[in-house]
């Protein structure tokens, strides 16, 4: 169930992962740019995901957070040295603007506090949820979208 495994995942090991283990992720074109304690950031290009008015298609728009809240998650369980799985429970999101080029999600990790008693939920019952936000900024800087989904890891 547990195995050693560094304090923090490097960007690369995780991107790797991602286009392993969900292929989407790859035909996304999407990137890990950030996979810090406090916060992870995926990027993706326009033209793998573009619609026919030229700006991002709603579900890439939708896949990226999701997948920003799944990764940082997913990262949390291998930092603690944790052989989960993470399934995303519920979700939905609010579309305020178009996106035209290359966009990012992020994901806030929770605090601390919040992290430790997620693990020993799921280590003591086997399986925990959580609820996380990613926003996908505009070209104003304003959100384009703010996700909010339920995510569950079991062991």
């Amino acid at each position: 169930m547990s195995k050693p495994v560094p304090s923090s995942l490097a960007p690369h090991d995780l991107e790797a992962y991602l286009h392993e283990k969900i292929p989407l992720t790859k035909a996304m074109g999407i990137r890990v740019i950030e996979t810090g304690p406090r916060q992870l950031v995926l990027e993706a290009p326009l033209a793998p995901n573009v619609n026919h008015l030229g700006s991002v298609f709603g579900g890439a728009l939708h896949a990226l957070p999701t997948l920003a809240c799944y990764a940082a998650l997913w990262s949390m369980l291998v930092e603690a040295g944790i052989d989960g799985h993470v399934v995303v429970k519920k979700s939905y999101a609010n579309y305020r603007s178009p996106v035209k080029g290359t966009f990012r999600a992020t994901c806030q990790r929770p605090p601390p506090g919040i992290a430790a008693e997620f693990m020993d939920d799921l280590r003591r019952h086997k399986k925990a949820r959580m609820d996380l936000e990613s926003v996908v900024p505009g070209a104003n800087g304003k959100p384009a979208v703010e996700f909010h989904g339920s995510f569950v890891a079991v062991l």
